[in-house]
């Protein structure tokens, strides 16, 4: 369809007009257009699609820049606002596109996924398909690599072989599914709601799915074959599954695994994100706001998998007893889930008091608490004063702990050589506002150490405490943490705190008399539940009796959890993985200013951490509420950081994009500015504020 003009001799047209050139991806073919600069973005799919002269939902299709790197959404702009001349070459093509999400239980789904939007939008949108809450504390991860495995074939034949693992959804752009499964092609449709009032999705008494799945997916096959493939956990079937995955074996490699991080104010193609790629959705924010077993049953699942994965893959360091926790509370879970596929099989309704299960779920959640019948003078702060033993550990002494008495009042530590000289100077005293608190405990060796990192002006002070009982090293352990944030025993969260420190301790004890009532033989599968550094403990023993030993080691911790239901057992591992000292913890690869060699950074859900690359000893630490504004130099990529009290930090991220380091800040101090009473509708826009930058 030509315009207007007069055509020169050397075929020019005098008019202005020049040729556009645009590939339909759809159709594999080159269209050219004359169109002018003045013509507007809409102007010009409406002349493509008239000569196409295909009949076709056209509608999700839109213009993409290939040499920008830009999606030509603003249908109102002109081509000269866009800046496009007759040097460009635009693509006219879909803007949902498949792609292949591994979710944190490791199964693949394909997942038809807006590839204009910024990610996290795409994110929510993903994740209100598949029924999760709080969409803002996920993300996508690009898949690491594992440097030791070059050939390419091989990663992609293990790949496909975890796939074939579980059936394939596909959820559509708004609420298309397709399941790829025992019943191909079906198509079903998934509301994907979520909020406060919604339909429970738990059984409150057993922790099993509800039998009304078309809470979460609609009249489905998936409401007929398999209905809990999101919301319960499924078995590892073989030991060859996790020799087969990428293991992170130093803290470089934690480091190199984060710089995968899509950037969340940017859309997928942007970033050379291409349609079937394979992209992981995890939790990448380590704060779970209002987690709820009433209406998170997939989230609870899928929070329950990445803790999971991450302690059989060590990602996250953990003592051999609580190696034995976790196992025993996995075979418990993985026990009940089959026993709760077969009773809703069978279709075996129960009837739940209300009163009975909005009590049983404010047991099991997280962020609730018990009241006490008493209430104590409110006017009063809580101090504790106790023999505890202290120890200052310096290189090259041999010196040991030394006993004080110690009283433990609002922030503040103060060491006496006795108790009657407790109204006198202290001998040692400790103000724990942002220092790092790190528990050092054996239970079967009695051993409940609290190590402290106080920050002072060159650095970091190391004290070690030693409680000689479980209940004093709860109560202790419990106010140092409470006054790492600045916050007094006085506060709510003291005793709960107390109580779950507790609670940890128990499931890791070992009865010295055990009653085993299942036989060793069971098909316990031990190679499943721990991480292969623990069994590489008995490797100079035989295969059967390794087998046996930790099998026997695993039952005997299970009878401390094995009165627990379902979804009380996968909130006890949730909260028994925050309770390790490396929790939440990214690291990022940094020079620091003034530094001359690479060292670490980690960043939590409050705090930046300075470490050593090595050892992964804390350096220096500093609180998200000390900090007044950080900035980032986008031309030396250097960011800054000013806080209120102490020396501005700056540093440069080495091997990966400043931006990334930028937004996990940023994306921290948004998500600490949610609130219960707010409604479920996220304010996009700060958190954009907040974590872009300007680039």
């Amino acid at each position: 369809m030509a315009l207007d003009g007069i055509r020169m001799p050397d075929g020019c047209y005098a008019d202005g007009t020049w040729e556009l050139k645009m590939n339909v991806t759809d159709l594999n073919r080159d269209v050219s257009l004359r169109v002018t600069g003045e013509i507007h973005i809409g102007g010009v799919m409406l002349k493509l699609v008239e000569k196409l002269d295909v009949k076709k939902d056209w509608s999700d299709h839109a213009l993409w820049w290939e040499k920008k790197k830009t999606w030509l959404l603003k249908t109102h702009w002109t081509l000269d606002k866009y800046g496009i001349q007759a040097d460009a070459r635009l693509l006219f093509t879909p803007q949902h596109k498949l792609l292949r999400l591994q979710l944190p239980n490791m199964k693949h789904m394909r997942v038809k996924v807006n590839f204009s939007d910024r990610v996290f939008k795409a994110v929510s949108d993903i994740c209100k398909t598949f029924n999760i809450r709080h969409p803002e504390e996920l993300s996508l991860l690009r898949k690491p690599r594992d440097p030791k495995k070059k050939k390419k074939k091989l990663e992609e034949a293990e790949e496909e072989a975890l796939e074939l693992e579980g059936p394939l959804l596909t959820p559509g752009s708004a609420s298309e599914i397709l399941y790829i499964g025992p019943v191909k092609g079906s198509i079903y449709s998934s509301p994907g709601l979520y909020s406060k009032t919604m339909t429970p999705t738990y059984d409150s008494r057993d922790g099993s799915p509800l039998s009304p799945t078309t809470a979460w997916f609609g009249d489905s096959p998936l409401s007929e074959g398999n209905p809990s493939i999101l919301a319960v956990s499924q078995p590892i079937t073989s030991p060859d599954i996790l020799v087969k995955m990428y293991k992170p074996q130093s803290l470089l490699d934690k480091a190199k695994i984060n710089q995968g991080w899509l950037d969340s104010s940017r859309s997928l193609m942007e970033q050379d994100v291409k349609e079937n790629e394979v992209l992981l959705l995890r939790f990448k924010y380590h704060s779970f706001f209002d987690l709820n077993p009433k209406y998170d049953a997939i989230r609870v699942n899928q929070l329950y998998e990445q803790a999971k994965w991450a302690i059989l893959l060590e990602e996250i360091e953990c003592t051999e007893e609580e190696m034995m926790m976790f196992a025993a509370l996995q075979y418990h879970i993985n026990k009940l889930s089959i026993m709760s596929s077969d009773n809703h099989m069978n279709n075996s309704e129960k009837e739940v008091d209300e009163v009975d299960a909005a009590l049983s779920d404010l047991e099991i959640t997280l962020e609730g608490g018990k009241t006490s019948n008493t209430l104590g003078d409110i006017t009063s702060i809580p101090e504790l004063a106790d023999h505890v033993k202290v120890f200052k550990p310096k290189k090259l002494t041999l010196k040991g702990y030394k006993q004080y008495w110690c009283t433990f009042k609002d922030i503040t530590i103060s060491c006496y050589k006795s108790r009657e000289e407790a109204h006198g100077t202290p001998a040692l005293q400790m103000n724990l506002r942002g220092c790092e608190v790190t528990p050092d405990v054996n239970i079967s060796a009695q051993k409940f150490n609290i190590k402290l990192l106080i920050p002072v002006a060159d650095g970091m002070n190391e004290i070690w405490l030693r409680c000689d009982l479980e209940k004093q090293y709860a109560q202790w352990m419990a106010a140092c943490r409470l006054a790492s944030k600045g916050k007094t025993m006085a506060d709510s969260s003291y005793n709960l705190e107390v109580q779950n420190i507790l609670s940890f301790l128990k499931m890791q004890h070992m009865n010295p008399d055990p009653q085993i009532i299942e036989p060793i033989t069971t098909d316990i599968n031990p190679e499943c539940l721990v991480s292969p550094r623990y069994l590489k403990k008995y490797k100079n023993k035989q295969p059967g009796f390794v087998r046996d030993l930790i099998s026997a080691r695993i039952l005997e911790a299970h009878q401390n959890v094995a009165q627990m239901s379902l979804i009380e057992a996968k909130m006890r591992f949730i909260q028994a993985w925050q309770s390790l000292p490396e929790f939440g913890m990214t690291h990022f690869l940094a020079k620091f200013q003034g530094g001359k060699k690479d060292e670490l950074i980690g960043i939590t859900y409050n705090r930046l951490i300075r470490m050593d690359a090595s050892t992964g000893d804390a350096i220096k630490t500093w609180r998200f509420s000390n900090m007044k504004q950080w900035n980032v130099n986008w031309e030396i990529k250097m960011v800054t950081v000013e806080f209120a009290d102490e020396p501005s930090l700056a540093f440069i991220c080495a091997e990966v994009d400043c931006k990334v380091v930028h937004e996990f800040i940023g994306g921290y101090i948004f998500l600490s500015t949610r609130a219960k009473d707010q409604n479920e509708s996220l304010d996009e826009e700060m958190f954009y504020k907040l974590t872009s930058g300007w680039v």
